[in-house]
């Protein structure tokens, strides 16, 4: 028996690395306690989700374990030992707006949990490969001091700039910067991960998303772009951009494409690895931009209003280059492009919510 366990396993990512490897024949453990209800209200609960998964797949366990219970998660790990062979840990406060109404609590689940995570590993499945899923929010706001252009319909990187081709790569400093309490506890659990690879000799690997999204993102407010902006659109509800002009640019992967390079990791780990991941220059948008798509590809039109005051920390112009990725592992590109994405996200969001209608 070969035991993969994922944390955060009914959010986007994690529901998705269930289905990955549950596919391709490996018993699977999920760790969710839906704190996203907690952050984010009720209608960001991933309880459908949870559902979804233990009616269809098989071979898969959900656990409602809280990640920084140490007895609870070296129970589990214990109950499988060394039959795992991979821990995925997407489980995460994923806002910095949150983030900043209760430091203690995103700093305990972000850094400690990851802690708990990595010492369960080590201590009971040694041979496992451990993949994080971090951020590009540990540069903080060090790309909002590149040399940035507004043009018509969004920021961008000045042409002649080493990064304007292909975007920022793992050699731009995570120090001396406002990286937002989210940010900062990242940081934490990002730094650790990398270090249980290059001092203890733990399989670990670090992938910092991008705007990772998809059509399973319980999308809200204050995470989520893509998703809540769908949300937005096909229900008819009102959307704040917050600065920048609404011309702030994400690079955007779908989470089929993420899970494929965790898929490759997995096969030919590189301990201690650190990964720029997201969309590229294959699939970026401003949220004008996504505005203007949503509604060509007939997700409806987006009442909006834009706000002067940005989020402290948040980037203008953000676009991963994915390259370091790619040449370690050749065999992985892109199935989605921005449009493809949209147009599954407006499909589902259509189907769950319903045409003009908030339900949940």
């Amino acid at each position: 028996m070969s035991v993969v366990i994922v944390t955060g396993s009914s959010g986007l990512i994690g529901s998705e690395t269930v289905r990955c490897f549950h596919d391709q024949g490996f018993d699977v453990v999920g760790i969710d306690n839906d704190m996203r209800a907690y952050f984010f209200g009720q209608e960001a609960s991933v309880e459908w989700s949870t559902k979804r998964l233990v009616a269809s797949l098989p071979r898969f366990r959900h656990e409602a374990i809280d990640i920084r219970d140490v007895a609870a998660v070296e129970a589990l790990f214990g109950r499988y030992g060394r039959d795992i062979v991979l821990v995925v840990h997407c489980a995460a406060q994923p806002s910095h707006d949150w983030a900043a109404r209760e430091p203690a609590t995103d700093f305990s689940i972000n850094a400690s949990g990851t802690l708990v995570l990595l010492e369960a590993t080590r201590k009971l499945a040694p041979e496992a490969v451990f993949i994080f899923t971090s951020t590009n929010k540990v540069y903080g706001d060090t790309p909002n001091g590149l040399p940035i252009v507004e043009q018509e319909r969004r920021w961008e990187l000045e042409p002649s700039h080493p990064w304007a081709e292909h975007g920022i790569d793992e050699s731009m400093s995570i120090d001396q910067t406002k990286h937002s309490v989210f940010g900062a506890s990242k940081v934490a659990a990002d730094v650790m991960v990398q270090e249980y690879g290059r001092y203890f000799g733990l399989k670990t690997g670090v992938f910092r998303g991008g705007c990772l999204t998809g059509p399973a993102h319980s999308g809200a407010e204050l995470h989520g772009f893509l998703a809540y902006l769908v949300r937005c659109a096909v229900t008819r509800r009102p959307y704040t951009i917050f600065g920048y002009k609404g011309k702030q640019v994400r690079d955007n992967i779908h989470s089929t494409d993420l899970v494929q390079c965790l898929w490759h990791f997995f096969g030919q780990p590189r301990p201690g690895a650190v990964y720029n991941m997201g969309g590229s220059r294959h699939s970026s948008c401003s949220v004008l931009e996504a505005i203007d798509l949503i509604a060509e590809l007939g997700g409806g039109e987006v009442d909006y209003r834009v706000t002067d005051a940005a989020r402290s920390g948040d980037h203008i112009w953000w676009i991963s280059d994915v390259r370091r990725f790619q040449q370690d592992f050749p065999g992985w590109s892109y199935t989605y492009d921005l449009r493809t994405t949209l147009k599954e996200m407006i499909d589902a969001a259509a189907e769950r919510y319903g045409r003009g209608g908030g339900g949940v």
